[in-house]
């Protein structure tokens, strides 16, 4: 009896806990949203900051105090918007070079690394921080320094994503972080920040939550840095599955960076990636399309790319399930329409060549009787009639296999399809067209198509590779008989030299065959005229 309490007890706890988990969720993103109704308030105070100094440096020709307000300029910049901030990391290294001061001129080219490095440019940022000489810097400036070199190894790791040069860059990133350590001071911002850094990068997750826990309660944080540190506790709660410590975290660090008008930040756009996968589509939508935004604005293109991966998907998953559901139908039943359009499109196809041929025939029989005096002339017309009676038998067999194939598809579908529907059975029709592969089908005919033509034209793809000097020859994909190019004029010795008809086989457009014939022909050494006649000579087995 008492066991069975304890059960009860432990589950309304459970209950209670996630409960009060969710409404403290909740109440973070109300704040959120309330940053985000008013973060062109933010954006302004910084532009004002900002045009206060510009009209500093314009009223000044003092180089060392031109120096500084450039220094600050960039530093209002650097996390606002790359192009300004790339700007004036030049014009620092310009005045410097004026000041002849080299260590002024290496403090503007770290500032340049950081710019490169918020931009996305990983290589450029360790050339630009290996052209420094570190012996320079004072401890502070070595700490940076090394602080940056390590973020670069590290964010570089991380865009490859390819274990074999993580190998590579990840103890190369940690070695700098150890070096930035033992020049800082323990119990520093400095300190924590590079010790939490090196335990997330390391997996040293217990004490990852230990730093970081006590630096994000010093006094005298900036937004900017929160918004930082907050975001890689995040990450370690949530590879340790603590999601409620892990989500919260990151609503603090957006909302310091609504509040420091930062536009390079991550803290936005994992976020809508978490919300999205626990199904509040609504806010994913809203916080992603702000991501989007400060990425733009900001100029980072691998954030831009990062975020462009799943922002389709959840604005796709925005739409209702019943629109989804109307919308699928109709998609559906016009996949369906198109399947039987090609069909019949490709048997009134195949009829009309047979007609063709079978034309062909009565000519090359007419002429046989009347050239018997002529040999040569009379054994070419019995090759070509006996080329065209194989091709026609060939390809009579070949069109009412396929269309006998298609026809059974067709009809063991339609019975499928009606049964389903009859029964008000929705989803089984769904799940029923979703299964159908329309380019699996395709595949499937251009195979067979491939395999009968080779069977008539063995040495088609040798002779039609004797049309190109050494090197220029049409390559064959691993896995296919024929490429498209090759297909394309196989339908062409097969008689059928209409554009028009030969994008509907292929299911092309006429200006891509266009296309594809033109860049064949040029590049062969056979006059663009004569390259069909050319074609048209190879001969049938």
């Amino acid at each position: 009896m008492r066991l069975r309490l304890n059960l009860f007890v432990f589950f309304l706890f459970g209950i209670w806990s996630s409960g009060n988990a969710q409404a403290s969720t909740d109440s973070l993103l109300n704040k959120l949203n309330a940053a985000l109704a008013d973060k062109e308030h933010f954006v302004k105070q910084k532009q004002h900051r900002i045009e206060n100094l510009s009209h500093k440096v314009s009223n000044t020709r003092d180089l060392p105090l031109k120096y500084i307000l450039y220094q600050k300029l960039f530093d209002e910049y650097k996390t606002f918007s790359y192009d300004s901030a790339y700007n004036y990391a030049k014009k620092l290294q310009v005045t410097a070079k004026q000041l002849n001061d080299p260590v002024k001129q290496a403090l503007a080219k770290m500032d340049l690394g950081f710019t490169l490095i918020s931009s996305g440019m990983f290589k450029e940022t360790l050339e630009t921080l290996n052209q420094i000489d570190v012996k320079l810097f004072t401890d502070s400036n070595k700490i940076e320094y090394y602080f940056l070199k390590g973020r670069s190894y590290f964010d570089l790791s991380d865009f490859d994503r390819n274990s074999d040069y993580s190998a590579i860059y990840n103890p190369k990133g940690i070695q700098c972080i150890d070096s930035a350590l033992s020049l800082s001071k323990p119990g520093s911002y400095n300190f924590l920040a590079l010790s939490g850094l090196k335990d997330l990068r390391t997996s040293n997750y217990v004490s990852g939550i230990k730093d970081y826990t006590i630096l994000l309660n010093l006094p005298n944080l900036t937004p900017h840095q929160y918004a930082i540190n907050a975001c890689s506790l995040s990450y370690i709660y949530e590879v340790q599955g603590k999601q409620d410590e892990s989500i919260a975290l990151l609503i603090k660090a957006a909302i310091a960076d609504i509040q420091s008008a930062t536009k390079e930040t991550v803290a936005m756009y994992k976020l809508a990636d978490y919300l999205y996968k626990k199904g509040d589509l609504k806010n994913a939508y809203t916080y992603i399309n702000q991501a989007m935004d400060e990425a733009i604005f900001y100029g980072a293109r691998h954030r831009q790319v990062t975020i462009s991966s799943i922002l389709p998907i959840i604005e796709s998953q925005r739409i209702s399930i019943v629109e989804q559901q109307r919308k699928s139908l109709f998609i559906y039943s016009s996949i369906i329409t198109l399947l039987v359009i090609f069909v019949v499109v490709f048997a009134v196809i195949i009829f009309r060549q047979l007609k063709k041929l079978r034309i062909a025939d009565d000519i090359i029989k007419a002429a046989n009787t009347t050239l018997q005096e002529n040999n040569k002339a009379l054994e070419e017309l019995n090759r070509n009639l006996s080329t065209a009676n194989k091709i026609k038998n060939e390809y009579i067999g070949y069109y009412f296999n396929i269309n006998s194939i298609y026809i059974e598809k067709l009809e063991s579908f339609q019975k499928s399809l009606e049964k389903k529907l009859s029964s008000k059975r929705y989803e089984d029709a769904q799940a029923a067209v979703k299964n159908l592969n329309l380019e699996n089908e395709r595949q499937q005919l251009f195979h067979t198509f491939d395999k009968v033509f080779l069977r008539l034209f063995p040495d088609f793809i040798k002779e039609f590779n004797s049309l190109f000097n050494d090197g220029e020859e049409i390559l064959i994909t691993e896995g296919q008989l024929l490429s498209t190019e090759h297909r394309i004029f196989a339908l062409i010795r097969m008689g059928i030299h209409d554009n028009d008809r030969i994008a509907k086989l292929l299911g092309y457009s006429v200006n891509t065959i266009y296309s594809y014939k033109n860049r064949i022909k040029n590049r062969s050494f056979i006059a663009n005229d004569e390259f069909e006649d050319r074609i048209m000579q190879i001969e049938a087995v």
